[in-house]
């Protein structure tokens, strides 16, 4: 491709044979044809690169080699991105709809919106819906907006490349969390459109998933950097039943 793509839609993967397939299909079923489709994989060792290659859309570059967890690929899928704007869709996980990628180009080209981003369904891995996330996007997206926790689900959340900082690889199971604080930092206020919508379908049985406690002190660790020890401990007191309600610690 020689001419800048809008989008980089960028896909983390390691052994993903078996989820890897319904991100593809989600995909190359997608009518917005202005991105390109970046697979950043572990060096898997199963058919991963495979199904990639024989799923994958025209603008498929495939990168498989070793590195150093999720959030050190995810680095790599900045650094190669050649689209405007950036999207993580990782492996189980997949657009909501057929034009749901379209929506962001269309915000993207209409507004020149720093950050773009919508709400998320929760399904399994035979992509029933089990229901919405917890969290809704809200209506303006401000600073204070992460104060509360993670609004929006970092698949769902689309920025410029030019303003997106690289992840912070200290943070193990939620540098997301603290990736999309930073990129709000350096976003306009009023340059930030909600789509008012569902876009991503997210598998749930992720990293975080697994590492439930450690994710939740990384979060903690995460809020209390950005917006205080204080803000910290109030909002985890008030989200820890939920949580525990939820069977999430």
């Amino acid at each position: 491709m020689n001419r800048q793509p809008l989008i980089s839609v960028i896909t983390i993967t390691y052994n993903a044979a078996e989820t890897l397939p319904l991100t593809m299909a989600s995909v190359a079923k997608q009518t917005c044809s202005d991105f390109e489709h970046l697979v950043i994989d572990g060096a898997s060792t199963d058919n991963t690169i495979l199904t990639a290659r024989q799923m994958g859309v025209s603008t498929l570059r495939i990168v498989s080699e070793p590195d150093k967890g999720l959030y050190d690929a995810m680095n790599k899928g900045l650094r190669l991105a050649r689209g405007r704007y950036v999207l993580f869709l990782n492996a189980g996980d997949r657009f909501h709809a057929d034009t749901s990628l379209e929506l962001y180009a269309e915000a993207a080209r209409r507004k020149n919106a720093d950050i773009i981003y919508a709400d998320t369904d929760i399904v399994d891995f035979s992509g029933r819906r089990i229901g919405p996330r917890h969290l809704s996007a809200p209506g303006m997206l401000t600073f204070d907006s992460f104060s509360r926790g993670m609004l929006i689900c970092h698949q769902a959340f689309m920025v410029r490349k030019d303003i997106a900082p690289r992840y912070d690889t200290d943070y193990r199971f939620s540098a997301d969390y603290d990736w999309t604080i930073r990129c709000i930092k350096a976003s306009r206020p009023g340059n930030r459109v909600n789509l008012r919508t569902v876009t991503i379908d997210y598998l749930a049985d992720g990293l975080t998933d697994h590492n439930k406690r450690a994710s939740l002190l990384e979060r903690f660790r995460i809020m209390a950097h950005h917006y205080g020890t204080l803000n910290a401990i109030i909002s985890h007191l008030s989200f820890i039943p939920r949580a525990l309600k939820r069977g999430k610690i």
